[in-house]
């Protein structure tokens, strides 16, 4: 994968100034809480602009508390469509390429097979409303097997919805390892969350802090997903940046097969 598939979140206060200096694109998290996009949007969009500056290649990651987009309540499912638009609307306020948004799945709440045919039905609706030039990407958070979120994708049927796997949720939360994750989704993967933890908690820790295969791993996006775009989802990513620049991002990268 080329330096230019590579994402910093802005969990991380230094992001923007991390990727200035390595040439990456940054990811917006500061619309993962809904209250952004609405009471505060003034002053959070004064200082996403001022991250973004100079930085031409971004991806928005939309709200998720309290949205299921596979809720039994309508009028739940109309707080999603609600906010889901207002992210669709951030991005392309911002010139955002993709937007990531969670399945929603809670084994507490919902049935697989109703999470399946449910959320099918309301993504097949809303893909519609995805403007062009816009991928949206469904995120695992608790799904523990691919082919939720798969099957929700296929039956959607649009160009405009793909996946977003994101590899510490996958550690902490599914039985299946990360690499079958990746085999099993293949080219339906557009976007990766990366990660590590101890297998025990979403701990978002350093890449090389963790039990996560991190060589193999981005070995195997490559070779199954190779236009994928990749964030490190980190709330301190310099160290990571740096392994990066010495394991892959260089002239022997793995990312082109060596």
């Amino acid at each position: 994968m080329e330096r230019e598939k590579i994402y910093l979140s802005t969990i991380d206060p230094q992001a923007q100034i991390l990727a200035r200096a390595h040439g990456l694109g940054l990811e917006i998290a500061e619309f993962c809480t809904a209250w952004n996009l609405e009471e505060h949007w003034q002053e959070t969009e004064a200082s996403v602009r001022q991250k973004l500056a100079g930085i031409p290649r971004r991806v928005l990651h939309g709200p998720y508390n309290e949205l299921f987009p596979c809720a039994i309540d309508p009028r739940a499912r109309e707080l999603a469509r609600l906010r889901y638009r207002q992210a669709l609307a951030a991005a392309v306020h911002f010139g955002a390429d993709k937007v990531v948004l969670h399945g929603g799945y809670n084994p507490w709440l919902y049935y697989p097979v109703w999470y399946r045919e449910q959320s099918a039905q309301f993504w097949r609706e809303f893909a519609w409303e995805i403007p062009e030039g816009i991928t949206l990407c469904l995120e695992n958070v608790l799904e523990p097997e691919p082919e939720l979120l798969l099957d929700i994708v296929r039956a959607a049927d649009s160009p405009r919805l793909g996946l977003c796997l994101d590899v510490g949720h996958v550690n902490a939360y599914s039985p299946i390892p990360v690499l079958d994750w990746v085999a099993r989704c293949g080219e339906s993967i557009r976007h990766f969350h990366i990660h590590n933890n101890a297998g025990d908690a979403d701990t978002h820790s350093a890449l090389t802090e963790g039990t996560l295969p991190m060589e193999p791993l981005l070995r195997a996006a490559a070779e199954k997903c190779p236009e994928a775009t990749v964030t490190l989802e980190l709330p301190q990513g310099e160290g990571s940046v740096r392994w990066l620049e010495d394991h892959i991002l260089t002239e022997e990268c793995i990312w082109k097969g060596n």
